[in-house]
């Protein structure tokens, strides 16, 4: 496949310079609402304003390795009683999702042989399944024969890339050859059209149906099941051994970390093209960008959290989301959760602020952080900065969400053992 070269995106704010809610808010001195009030101009931000998240430093304090220890212990407990169990729940979920959804795509290929399911067990996982949340599930279904295509990302559509015919290739040697627009456009719109209407027709096939129904008024694949759980399904392009020019930027020279055999490791992962609406995308009508394909990094940005207590971090973080995190208007999602966890990797490159004794300290900084994203009302996806995580989201919604966060973070920071009951 041909890559089209582009110009990455400035550096998000993010990027190198931590950002934080001023120390005095953690100490009760500060009421939230002086965050609360004050206008945000998030085009002309500047990072230098804010003050560094605060961390426990025992040249501060003689107190705080104790301080430290003793958060350290009660995380840890949370994790063995809270985190473990919630993904035991979600583990035994995702084995009763995958054998309706299994039953459902196998009907699918019956019908049309192109969309063959690739929802493989490997280690105890499935391949191509994301946990949106304890009840909300993606499935990526991945397509075969992509090679006759070129792979455009000239940075006009953030957060998506187009396929087109690759010069002097003719439409009837692709697989997909009715889903090619007159101006050679691989349209992801309407494979998953076509997609949508066979996976309805499974659903009144399968031995499932009287539990599983289409969910009405979208134009995604979603399955609702057993009134208790939501099944996207996403028909897919895998790109290996290659990588987006709108995420060209990444590594930044500047930041040690990751080091380079992670950084070969990760593009080597490459990415995904997903058919599914783009919510950077929403009110524009051109042909080129409702047939445009989203981006993901899912299998990239798992290979970055290994080591180190990073995924231990990111499970934490999880949980709380689940259990406290969980508002009106949708403002936070776990994936919010995963791309602060890569950005605090930048701030602490080194592999000993991952250690076990640094757990608190580095729910501290995301935490923080999050309240900052929620203020800036911005949040830069972390391989693509242009694109705002938090687009489309009510200001009320993250407005709220601060502060829900902001009283979380204080409530763990200044009373541990409050995680006994959180």
């Amino acid at each position: 496949m041909t890559v089209f070269a582009s110009r990455p995106g400035p550096a998000s704010f993010l990027h190198g310079t931590p950002l934080g809610a001023d120390a005095d808010m953690l100490s009760g001195t500060s009421p939230y609402s002086c965050l609360a009030l004050a206008p945000v101009q998030t085009a002309a931000l500047d990072p230098s304003g804010y003050c560094e998240p605060p961390v426990y430093n025992p040249d501060l304090c003689p107190n705080m390795i104790a301080a430290q220890a003793k958060l350290v212990y009660h995380l840890n407990k949370y994790y063995n009683e809270k985190c473990q169990a919630r993904k035991a729940a979600i583990a035994k979920t995702i084995r009763e999702v995958c054998k309706v959804v299994s039953d459902v795509l196998k009907e699918v290929e019956v019908q049309e042989p192109r969309f063959i399911s690739s929802l493989n067990e490997l280690d105890n996982r499935f391949e191509g399944l994301e946990v949106v949340s304890p009840t909300e599930f993606e499935v990526v279904l991945y397509l075969n024969q992509m090679g006759v295509f070129n792979f455009v990302d000239d940075g006009s559509l953030p957060g998506c890339a187009v396929l087109k015919l690759s010069d002097g290739r003719k439409r009837s040697m692709s697989l997909w050859v009715e889903f090619i627009t007159a101006s050679g456009y691989l349209s992801a719109r309407k494979i998953r059209s076509r997609f949508q209407t066979l996976v309805a027709q499974a659903v009144d096939k399968c031995s499932y149906r009287d539990s599983v129904k289409m969910v009405a008024d979208t134009s995604e694949v979603k399955l609702r099941i057993r009134d208790r759980y939501v099944v996207q399904i996403t028909p897919a392009f895998k790109c290996t051994g290659i990588w987006p020019r709108s995420a060209a930027h990444w590594p930044l020279p500047h930041i040690p970390w990751p080091g380079p055999n992670r950084v070969a490791e990760v593009k080597a992962e490459g990415f995904n093209l997903l058919s599914k609406e783009c919510y950077s995308l929403n009110g524009k009508q051109s042909s080129a960008e409702s047939d445009a394909w989203v981006l993901q990094f899912a299998e990239a940005e798992n290979r970055l959290l290994l080591g180190g207590c990073r995924k231990k971090c990111l499970s934490l973080l999880k949980t709380l989301r689940d259990r406290h995190l969980e508002l009106p208007g949708q403002p936070l999602n776990n994936y919010h959760m995963k791309t602060l966890v890569s950005y605090e990797c930048e701030k602490h490159p080194r592999e000993s602020d991952w250690d076990e004794n640094c757990l608190g300290d580095r729910l501290n900084g995301i935490l923080l952080q999050l309240i900052s994203c929620l203020q800036c009302r911005r949040c830069p996806h972390y391989f693509l900065p242009n694109l705002d995580l938090f687009q489309g989201k009510p200001h009320s919604a993250l407005e709220n969400a601060a502060k829900q966060t902001w009283r979380l973070a204080r409530e763990i920071l200044t009373n541990p053992k409050s995680l006994e009951k959180l």
